[in-house]
């Protein structure tokens, strides 16, 4: 087996000193161009690759950023990551990606082996199963910086960023009355989520702000797509008058809802209107209508999540030796935008209509 290339043999082969390779390397201004350009050469020509384990351990620093997600399929959790590694590179750092599948063991696991995996950091959206956060803490008491997004652990002081839920949801329900909605569902994600909360707030504060009654069987735990299917199945089968609007806690869900409601013969939009809230915006404008949603700006939180996350390290590793105390959480909001497409108006659904004749 062939011996790895150091920086010794680059040396060698140029006549010069370790230490001006080094530096040649990593682009130092004191060498010259004429010298940085000859050893890049030669270390392409003799395969070199830094060893980064060695590197490392000099600097006590891994250059790894750990990230848990509860799916990757989704395109939400997907343009997160790519926010993240798009900082995260600039910065010399690594991603390594964990997915909890929703399972809160999972994600216990994947933050033991983190952390084992001497990661400078962990940014976290946890699963709506966690309710036990010694885990998290678990991080924090090892000095290691963690950040939540999207979905956060009120009891964890921990920094993070999320976006305007309520007033999301509160603009949501509004478009749906503006267009003459007035006995409006809401299906609801796990009591368990801050994000739940905030949307149902936001949804009972539009519906009372427009002097609408909350009708509270309407109000349905409903988080992926065969539960909204499942209840919209439930609600034509029953009988019983069908709310003309439905706010829907993710595009998962509207989604479900919407195929459920043509498939039993109701007409969307103009029997029921539909929005929800983004988090796959591949299916939302795949649909027959499109799927109006709440727009969140995902690809931003992942380059704000780690913006935080490099912040944190640089205050943490001004003091290396003491665990510091947790300071103040910060939190950052992301604004959202309702975005109306077919299924919650009439008159765009008409016009989405004609494009695709003409297309």
């Amino acid at each position: 087996m062939k011996a790895q290339t150091t920086i010794k043999d680059i040396a060698k082969a140029l006549n010069i000193s370790p230490s001006t390779v080094s530096r040649a390397l990593k682009d130092h201004p004191d060498i010259s161009q004429k010298t940085k350009d000859a050893v890049n050469q030669v270390a392409e020509e003799l395969d070199y690759h830094p060893n980064t384990i060695a590197q490392s351990l000099r600097k006590s620093r891994s250059n790894t950023i750990g990230v848990v997600v509860p799916e990757l399929v989704h395109h939400f959790f997907a343009s997160v990551i790519s926010g993240i590694e798009d900082v995260a590179y600039k910065a010399g750092y690594r991603v390594v990606i964990c997915q909890t599948n929703e399972d809160v063991e999972r994600e216990k696991q994947n933050v033991s082996a983190l952390i084992s995996s001497r990661v400078d950091g962990i940014l976290c959206s946890m699963t709506k199963e966690t309710r036990d956060f010694k885990h998290f803490k678990s991080v924090q008491k090892r000095n290691i910086p963690l950040i939540f997004f999207d979905r956060i652990a009120n009891e964890v002081k921990a920094d993070s960023v999320v976006v305007q839920d309520y007033e999301g949801a509160f603009q949501a329900v509004e478009h749906l009355i503006s267009q003459g909605c007035r006995r409006i569902a809401h299906f609801k994600g796990p009591d368990s989520l801050l994000i739940t909360k905030q949307r149902i707030n936001g949804f009972h504060d539009a519906m009372r702000e427009h002097k609408l009654p909350v009708e509270q069987d309407l109000i349905i735990e409903a988080d992926n797509r065969d539960l909204a299917r499942a209840t919209i199945r439930q609600m034509v089968e029953s009988g019983a008058p069908l709310p003309d609007g439905i706010f829907c806690v993710n595009d998962n869900v509207a989604v479900g809802a919407l195929l459920q409601l043509r498939e039993m013969g109701v007409k969307v939009p103009e029997q029921v209107k539909i929005i929800g809230f983004e988090d796959d915006v591949t299916f939302t404008q795949l649909t027959d209508p499109q799927i109006s949603s709440v727009v969140q700006p995902s690809f931003e939180m992942g380059q704000l999540a780690t913006h935080m996350f490099l912040d944190e390290l640089a205050r943490k590793e001004s003091h290396p030796d003491k665990i510091l105390e947790i300071k103040t959480p910060r939190i950052e909001v992301l604004k959202t935008k309702v975005v109306v497409r077919g299924s919650s108006c009439e008159k765009v659904w008409e016009e989405e209509k004609n494009r695709r004749v003409q297309e």
